[in-house]
């Protein structure tokens, strides 16, 4: 942050092509809509959850250069990278080692990427060009009434631009000491209605290296590329969109095979306005994921979904938000020679939903939102996920709330299904994991130029899942719900436009855990497995333009040690500069991961640790009509 005071020539007016900073003020950011609290828009401001939303000027300024990065930015969100493409994300807690955390649900434009397999995402295959995200917003907290089982601890929406807002060609390489891209999308006009674009990326990360020095053989190559389109008239908006990758992993010696994963996804979706002002929305997709590892394990899972929702006002004080769906997923799962497999080795899963929300309006500051969701499912059968949400707007800015809730963590095939030959032997009595959520916060701009947001949280936790043993020797380990316990914790994040030309934020967690076996139960790994977070998180930021043409952005992080797999506390900067060179055409220089030479973030107690090495890169965007 001095590094940038002393750099500062004084103020100046930054072009809105290269992310104005005085484009949009303080209170305007605090207006900007938001979809995840009420699955309609509404403005952050008055959104009753502890909410961080990062918007593309957010993304074009980060060093960040992948989804899982630019998710450093929210404060409510533990990450942790295990190796060249995989992370652990959680927030609230439960991040995995084994980077499977299983309580936080992600949504790309209202798809569900996480896995039936293992309740969880798998990161090394979210690869959509960062130009084209509109924003990201992150929820910390249950929204399973809305947004369903799995949606524990809390949800990250990722909404991409509607392609009239992406017209002509741009061109984005980026060459380093640690990642390479190439990425190109074109955007045009079929009619005064239909707008289209197509886009395609190319991605090489470069192996981490073991801390013990040796070669880690994680490097990781990812080709995707997609399509969509959007129409719209007077009262209707349709879009069709869809995605294809494949991914490898560098050749291991000695494994029955190499590293593998592949897909596709088609999307379809459909909203009208009406003349009373209530919208009706019609979504279905499909997505299918292919998956091979190095021990010979071959996944493949198939999922269609189609949901409907209705939103309308009743009377002048009640707004309700109704709706309903069916997902299908249909997956086979092989193992390799003596590892673990799933009996049956093919399944096939329905979940059917339906909800309903009425925010009610007390009197013109307070108002009451009450939610319920039925769920159903082919392992537990119907689950009841209700919230309540009590709103008082101290001001136009600002917002106070206090909630409660209900969300489960339904089981998934590993839960379940999953076997190894005299090691293990699945979890067929295995039921959804309970959470009891209550929670305070507050969200609002105590000064013109500031703004603030805090909430503390209490959860209560009951049938979290144990690996326990079954004979006096131990093996074979049954899955079985043998944990319950409390967390508890507070979020806080601001910021702070010191100028038109400098803005400045911060943001910090801090969580405690109290969790324990129930009695006669004994958990193979010990508590500690269930989740491996650090106890506090701080980060802080400075974004500035450094006259018309220049952006200088830096941002420090700091991450308090793990306690199991054991990891040290750390932290780090990074740093980027951009230069419009002429007005087509940006060129960038980032560094990360700058204040050590390496690091580690998160290990798999099974394999070598890997440490994250300091990185460049260079990169230009080259954008034509």
């Amino acid at each position: 942050m001095a590094l940038s005071a002393i750099l500062a020539p004084g103020p100046a007016r930054a072009d809105a092509t290269l992310s104005d900073l005085s484009a949009l003020s303080i209170e305007d950011l605090a207006n900007v809509p938001v979809t995840s609290v009420s699955r309609r828009p509404q403005p952050l401001s008055q959104a009753p959850a502890s909410i961080y939303v990062i918007n593309q000027d957010d993304i074009r300024r980060t060093a960040g250069t992948s989804i899982p990065e630019i998710l450093r930015l929210a404060p409510n969100l533990q990450v942790a990278r295990l190796n060249s493409a995989s992370y652990g994300i959680s927030a609230r807690g439960f991040n995995h080692s084994t980077a499977t955390s299983n309580k936080l649900l992600v949504l790309m434009d209202g798809r569900t990427v996480y896995s039936p397999l293992f309740s969880g995402v798998f990161w090394d295959s979210q690869h959509t060009m960062l130009a084209d995200i509109d924003r990201v917003e992150v929820i910390s907290g249950p929204a399973g009434t809305l947004w369903g089982s799995n949606a524990v601890n809390g949800v990250i929406n990722i909404t991409s631009k509607n392609s009239r807002e992406t017209q002509g060609t741009l061109i984005d390489a980026r060459a380093g000491s640690l990642q390479d891209n190439l990425s190109a999308r074109h955007g045009g006009m079929m009619d005064t209605n239909t707008s289209y674009r197509i886009y395609a990326s190319g991605i090489h990360n470069r192996a981490l290296s073991r801390v013990d020095r040796l070669a880690s053989h994680d490097g990781w190559s990812n080709l995707q590329g997609g399509f969509r389109l959007d129409w719209t008239n007077a009262t209707d908006t349709a879009t069709l969109q869809g995605d294809l990758y494949r991914g490898k992993g560098e050749v291991v010696p000695g494994q029955i095979a190499n590293t593998m994963i592949a897909g596709q996804n088609l999307m379809a979706s459909w909203s009208r306005q009406m003349e009373d002002r209530s919208t009706f929305k019609l979504q279905a997709y499909y997505d299918n994921a292919r998956r091979t590892l190095t021990s010979g394990i071959r996944a493949t899972v198939d999922t269609y979904d189609i949901s409907a929702q209705y939103d309308f006002a009743l009377g002048e004080a009640q707004t309700f938000v109704v709706g309903g769906g069916y997902r299908r997923t249909e997956d086979v799962f092989l193992g390799g020679p003596a590892t673990s497999f799933l009996t049956p080795a093919r399944k096939s899963l329905g979940l059917g939903n339906v909800f309903v929300q009425d925010t009610i309006t007390l009197n013109p500051a307070l108002s009451l939102t009450l939610g319920v969701k039925l769920e159903h499912n082919d392992y537990t059968g119907a689950e009841f996920m209700p919230d309540a949400r009590l709103a008082w707007r101290a001001s136009g800015t600002s917002v106070v709330w206090l909630s409660a809730a209900r969300a489960v963590r339904t089981p998934s095939r590993f839960d379940t299904e999953l076997f190894a030959t005299t090691t293990f032997a699945g979890g067929p009595g295995f039921v959804s994991e309970d959470l009891l959520a209550f929670e305070l916060g507050y969200r609002g701009q105590p000064l013109s130029d500031v703004s603030v947001s805090v909430s503390a949280y209490f959860n209560i936790y009951e049938d979290l899942r144990t690996v326990e043993a079954t004979t006096p020797t131990v093996f074979p380990l049954m899955v079985k719900n043998g944990m319950e316990g409390n967390t508890y914790g507070v979020e806080a994040w601001g910021t702070y436009a010191a100028t038109d030309w400098w803005r400045l934020k911060a943001g910090a967690n801090a969580i405690r855990k109290e969790l324990h076996l129930k009695p006669g139960n004994r958990d193979f790994f010990g508590v500690a497995f269930a989740g491996n977070d650090p106890s506090f998180q701080f980060q802080a930021q400075s974004d500035m333009d450094l006259g018309t043409d220049v952006n200088f952005n830096v941002s420090l992080r700091s991450i308090d040690a793990l306690a199991s797999p054991r990891v040290g506390a750390y932290t780090e900067a990074d740093a980027k500069i951009t230069w419009r060179v002429v007005d087509n055409l940006q060129l960038s220089l980032a560094g990360m991961n700058l204040l050590h030479e390496r690091h580690v973030e998160f290990i798999n107690g099974s394999l070598p640790p890997l440490a994250i090495p300091r990185s460049v890169y260079l990169s230009a965007r080259l954008e034509l009509p």
